[in-house]
C-alpha cells in the first residue's frame, strides 16, 4: 500500500470511507468515497458531518473528480479532500488548485519530483478555489 500524501496539518482521518449510497442511508459515518460519475452535490446538505471525502480517479484521464472537488470546496467543505486511484505526479498541482489536500495514489510518487512539479509554474490560466489570480486578469485587469 502506498503511503498517503497530505498537505494538511491536522491528524489524518483513518476511518474507512463508505460509499456515497451507504453514507446517504446512514447517520454515523464521517468519511465518504465518491466514485467517478457520482454526483458530489448530493453531499452538500451534509458537509458539516464529514471529516473526509475521498474522490476516486479510476484512470488518470478521467477528470470528473476535479469538478467534484471544485463543487465541494465552493460549497464550503473544509475537511480533508483526498484524491485516490490513478493519480500521477503531474496532476497533483492541478488537483491542489481544485481543493484536494490529500492523495492516496495507486503507485508511489517521488517526493522530490512532486515538490519540483508543484513549483514549476508561477502563473495560472484559470480561476479555481485556490484564489490565485489568472494571468489574463493580471495582464488586462
Amino acid at each position: 500500500m502506498v503511503e498517503a500524501i497530505r498537505f494538511r496539518d491536522d491528524e489524518s482521518h483513518e476511518e474507512p470511507a463508505v460509499s456515497l449510497e451507504a453514507f446517504l442511508d446512514q447517520s454515523n459515518a464521517t468519511a465518504v468515497r465518491i466514485e467517478a460519475g457520482e454526483d458530489a452535490r448530493l453531499l452538500l446538505p451534509l458537509l458539516d458531518r464529514l471529516a473526509l471525502i475521498e474522490i476516486d480517479f479510476p484512470v488518470f484521464g478521467d477528470g470528473r473528480g476535479y469538478s467534484a472537488a471544485q463543487i465541494l470546496r465552493e460549497a464550503g467543505y473544509i475537511g480533508e479532500l483526498r484524491a485516490s486511484g490513478d493519480v500521477l505526479v503531474d496532476q497533483i498541482a492541478y488537483m491542489r488548485r481544485c481543493g484536494f489536500d490529500a492523495f492516496t495514489p495507486d503507485a508511489p510518487i517521488d517526493a522530490k519530483v512532486m515538490d519540483k512539479a508543484l513549483e514549476l509554474y508561477d502563473a495560472v490560466y484559470q480561476g479555481t478555489t485556490d484564489s490565485r489570480t489568472p494571468i489574463w486578469k493580471l495582464r488586462h485587469g
